[in-house]
């Protein structure tokens, strides 16, 4: 008998999904743009009953927003405000993932939802509980999952690198802690708010939020275009050897590598390894960013180099591991099970 698996990312440009059989085998992913989502240009109701038959979705695991309302992987059903404290200083809100999530609960199909890592995780080291509100979004223990399940390594770093940039550190097979992009690294479009953006809020010229979304390296590169173009108009730019491009990678570089020398240097244990994803950590062209990161950091321990679908997939094996493996925690985080089959 045929079952499926779907895991959800929820990321800054697209929401993926990645479709898993009972044999684990990838059936399809589809990738569905926020701005389309937003604008009804696409159904991600109408994409799925195109590609499955939805009565034979055993779980389908699925992210959103900054996941700071629940700190357990929870039954959609059991979850209040979609699990979300605010939307307010989390970058550009289209409403793409809203109306997704809207979509999945129409379906009726056993599903679940997993928490950010913020101060309410008591998995987490109290360190980055204390000093943070907020580590990561829930799409971050996805791909922790897949990196998990791919090399079996307990103790790593995992850099994802794309529209946001955030490293998370795993330590006995357990998220410990993580860096936000408004906290930590550049990403293409999100990064930290620096003096001169401080200046710009406490003089009414723009809001948090406004400069948390231009604080990536886009600032560098001069490229102020659709979120959806951001990357793309970057690399172009610095494949045509323009200089603050090529001055915008170098410093996407640059963050990183002092996010994840950060990390390595509050471990507790022999790190395994040092894993690249997102769309820039597994970027090898036109542009080799992957090798620019890696070539910073083996010298700490060995690097892989994964898929930039790594959070959907990671979604789609913690729903197939929950049903198959009865997985009561995962990484560290609790598993509410309760209402879970359908009812009747």
């Amino acid at each position: 008998m045929v079952e499926y698996y779907v895991g959800m990312d929820h990321g800054t440009t697209a929401v993926s999904f990645e479709i898993l059989d009972e044999n684990q085998k990838e059936v399809a992913h589809l990738t569905l743009p926020r701005d389309k989502l937003a604008n009804n240009e696409v159904s991600f109701k109408e994409e799925l009953t195109n590609t499955i038959d939805t009565e034979k979705i055993k779980l389908l695991c699925m992210c959103y927003g900054m996941g700071d309302g629940i700190n357990e992987i929870t039954p959609l059903k059991d979850v209040k405000n979609n699990a979300i404290q605010s939307l307010k200083g989390a970058g550009k809100v289209t409403g793409g993932g809203s109306q997704v999530y809207k979509e999945i609960e129409e379906l009726d199909i056993p599903a679940i939802l997993i928490p950010g890592l913020h101060r309410d995780c008591e998995f987490l080291d109290p360190r980055f509980r204390a000093s943070y509100s907020h580590c990561a979004s829930a799409e971050k223990v996805s791909l922790s999952y897949y990196a998990y399940k791919k090399t079996g390594w307990k103790n790593m770093i995992i850099a994802d690198i794309s529209s946001n940039s955030v490293c998370i550190l795993v330590e006995d097979g357990i998220i410990k802690g993580a860096m936000d992009a408004c906290i930590g690294a550049m990403g293409f479009i999100h990064g930290p708010l620096d003096l001169s953006m401080l200046r710009d809020i406490d003089e009414n010229r723009k809001t948090a939020n406004e400069c948390f979304s231009h604080a990536g390296v886009s600032k560098i590169a001069k490229v102020n275009t659709k979120v959806v173009d951001t990357k793309d108009e970057i690399i172009k730019k610095a494949v045509n050897n323009d200089e603050n491009a090529l001055l915008a990678i170098d410093s996407l570089v640059m963050s990183v590598v002092m996010e994840i020398y950060g990390l390595y240097g509050i471990m507790n244990n022999p790190i395994d390894g040092i894993i690249l994803t997102g769309s820039a950590g597994v970027m090898h062209d036109p542009i080799d960013i992957s090798k620019m990161i890696e070539k910073k950091i083996e010298k700490l321990a060995q690097v892989k180099v994964l898929t930039s679908k790594s959070g959907a997939i990671g979604s789609a094996m913690i729903a197939y591991d929950i049903i198959n493996e009865n997985k009561n925690s995962i990484l560290g985080i609790n598993v509410k099970k309760r209402k879970l089959k359908k009812e009747g």
